[in-house]
């Protein structure tokens, strides 16, 4: 009897599975869900927060109109931290845990695995992100009636939104591919994306500034609230180059490096 030869399934079969994996492994994790949980709790609670606090400021002089959509910018200031945590646990828990093994035995083109691995969890954090920045939006109106919501408003500012978040979530997975260390990874990104980008500027030291501004953190401010001073290009380049240099550096060591 001849052998009956089986085509191998094309790239799009395959990512379209490792997909689908991912997904599963995300949302039967309990850290998914207390992450998630711990980004519902910040982002709407700081926004209202900020929305009660403008409600008790002085009154804006004549018509100016304040949109509401200030308070899911400043909610997922902070609140970004918790979704970042997901995509970074979702590609170093299995080093953590010694299954990376079998999942590259799996799933061997490595290439289609990074995809999957990267492009699933930014793609939660990101949609989870937007609709708590929504809700924070129009939970704002209750603590602020004063604040209005309009259509142009969530046009400008949920997209610039989602920008930071898919940003940084690629950042936290490159770096986390790269390190291999779940706590070595959050160290990173929480020193590049909030600390430093505050910290550096604090000191009064002229060089300490430039190089705090040159942070990917920086570009999220700017993105975000409108500080410090820098273009829109140049914050664009900030989130994009270091997201990229950090999943070009994080894809190189899941595709050359051994599994250990």
């Amino acid at each position: 009897m001849s052998a009956v030869a089986v085509a191998e399934p094309g790239t799009p079969t395959v990512l379209g599975r490792a997909a689908a994996a991912e997904w599963l492994r995300l949302r039967t994790v309990r850290t998914t869900w207390w992450c998630l949980l711990a980004a519902a709790v910040t982002i709407v609670g700081i926004g209202v927060i900020a929305a009660a606090d403008e409600a008790e400021g002085p009154v804006g002089p004549g018509n100016l109109v304040v949109p509401s959509t200030f308070a899911g910018e400043y909610g997922v200031m902070l609140g970004q931290f918790a979704l970042l945590v997901l995509a970074l646990l979702a590609v170093t828990q299995e080093y953590a845990s010694g299954s990376i093994g079998p999942t590259l035995q799996w799933t061997p083109r490595r290439g289609v695995l990074l995809a999957a691995r990267v492009v699933v969890p930014a793609g939660v954090a990101t949609a989870v992100g937007v609709l708590l920045a929504l809700v924070a939006d129009v939970l704002a109106l209750l603590a602020d009636p004063g604040l209005v919501l309009r259509f142009a408003d969530l046009a400008d500012s949920l997209p610039r939104i989602a920008a930071v978040l898919f940003a940084g979530s690629v950042l936290a997975a490159g770096v986390g591919l790269f390190l291999r260390s779940t706590a070595g990874a959050l160290a990173t990104v929480f020193l590049l994306q909030l600390v430093l980008p505050f910290l550096l500027p604090a000191f009064g030291v002229g060089w300490m500034a430039d190089l705090g501004e040159l942070l990917p953190g920086s570009g999220a401010i700017w993105t975000l609230l409108g500080e410090p001073e820098m273009t829109a290009a140049q914050a664009t380049a900030l989130l994009v180059g270091w997201s990229g240099v950090a999943l070009l550096a994080g894809g190189r060591s899941l595709l050359r490096r051994d599994a250990g």
